[in-house]
């Protein structure tokens, strides 16, 4: 009988000690899953911060200001604009074969 009380105690031991492993393991995974939480807030914020910072970049009086003080580049007036012709397309018009003199 104290064997089976013996073995029985070591089972339940063996079990606890699973319980309390089970236990701290699913608490750890708990904390790295709140810790990639909010990870994933702050990349969302940033991603919005840096979304907001392109389109303050990629704004036309910027892109203006850019080409006139860095490439010398300037708004063309109405008398220095070049407007093409329109290109009329080019029609063969069939000639006759010119005729032989006849002597």
């Amino acid at each position: 009988m104290v064997r089976f009380n013996m073995a029985l105690l070591l089972i339940v031991v063996i079990c606890a000690l699973g319980v309390v492993t089970s236990q701290h393991r699913a608490r750890k995974l708990f904390q790295d899953l709140e810790g990639e939480q909010e990870r994933a807030r702050q990349l969302d914020v940033e991603y919005g911060q840096l979304q907001l910072e392109l389109s303050t970049w990629a704004t036309h009086p910027r892109i203006e200001k850019i080409a006139r003080d860095r490439l010398h580049m300037v708004t063309p007036d109405a008398t220095g604009r070049v407007v093409p012709p329109k290109l009329v397309p080019a029609v063969k018009v069939a000639r006759p074969a010119p005729k032989k003199a006849v002597h």
